[in-house]
């Protein structure tokens, strides 16, 4: 169902279908998707969960995680009676956008990089960067995708390097005494 609410949301020439999905998605996934351009490529994890995205445009191949803001980051000049710094985001191709990061403002993210998660950014960003913190940035190795790869890792790795840890962490702090475990 989200996948076709976004569809219509972002696609549709209908203004009353596009009004419809607009709201769905904000009644049941907490987001909202008003982007100028966005490529029918764009993946959003966990259903957007959280998210608002006001875009100029974002590219190809951009995966974008829960609870990310992409948007504005306008100012009023009293003295000249004037909107300064109008605009939204544009992001590049192939960007990975991690878990609550904040993009605002009329600025870039050039391709193939990845926003990490909290990240907040305000400036124009280079292409193949690992973006942290404030407006921070560092290249990016090439031999390596951070967060997203088409090749997903099967969860049942992920629940057994989970448990691992889990006894890992009992023993160190438990003396090897096993925890009792919620059930549901």
């Amino acid at each position: 169902m989200f996948e076709t609410l976004v569809k219509i949301n972002c696609y549709s020439k209908n203004s009353i279908f596009k009004n419809i999905a607009k709201n769905l998605l904000e009644k049941f996934y907490s987001c909202e998707i008003n982007c100028t351009e966005i490529d029918k490529s764009v993946l959003f994890a966990h259903h957007a969960r959280g998210c608002t995205i006001v875009a100029s445009k974002i590219c190809e191949n951009v995966v974008i995680y829960q609870n990310v803001t992409i948007g504005s980051n306008m100012k009023y000049n009293k003295n000249k009676n004037e909107w300064e710094n109008v605009g939204n985001p544009i992001i590049g191709k192939n960007v990975v956008i991690s878990d609550g990061s904040k993009i605002l403002g009329p600025i870039i993210i050039e391709e193939n990089s990845v926003v990490g998660a909290g990240a907040i950014v305000t400036k124009d960003m280079p292409a193949n960067s690992i973006i942290y913190g404030v407006n921070q940035f560092k290249h990016k190795d090439p031999n390596y995708d951070l967060v997203f790869n088409t090749n997903m890792i099967d969860f049942r790795k992920i629940i057994e390097a989970n448990k691992k840890l889990i006894e890992k962490y009992n023993n160190k702090n438990n003396g090897g005494t096993p925890q009792r475990r919620l059930t549901r």
